[in-house]
């Protein structure tokens, strides 16, 4: 059996400029990160998230598990559902959900979408 890679660590200044989210509704909100892995036929990721603050439309394609690092944000399903995130915030968020998200700080997180 093949030995897993382990990857180096990676570093803030690892990253890349994503651009600007394209749903914007308020503000200029900028996303960085970096993908650590993506596995076979792109059907999963993980890595590291950067977003700057303002406030969007959020359209989830896939289930994504998050354990935000850093900033504040809240996100607000289309059925009102509100959730706060703070440092040491751990989410899950279905495919297909659907809301809005606000950056009130600057998040960081790292993520696995599947």
């Amino acid at each position: 059996m093949k030995a897993p890679v382990m990857h180096k660590p990676l570093s803030v200044t690892d990253t890349v400029d994503w651009g600007v989210i394209p749903t914007m509704i308020e503000g200029e909100s900028r996303t960085s990160g970096k993908v650590l892995h993506k596995g076979p036929d792109g059907q999963s990721e993980c890595g590291l998230w950067i977003c700057t603050p303002g406030k969007w439309e959020c359209h989830v394609t896939k289930d994504e598990f998050c354990h935000f690092l850093e900033g504040r944000c809240t996100y607000v399903h289309e059925s009102g559902e509100v959730i706060e995130i703070t440092p040491d915030t751990a989410a899950f968020f279905p495919q297909d959900w659907k809301g809005t998200c606000t950056v009130h700080e600057t998040v960081k997180k790292v993520y696995m979408i599947r």
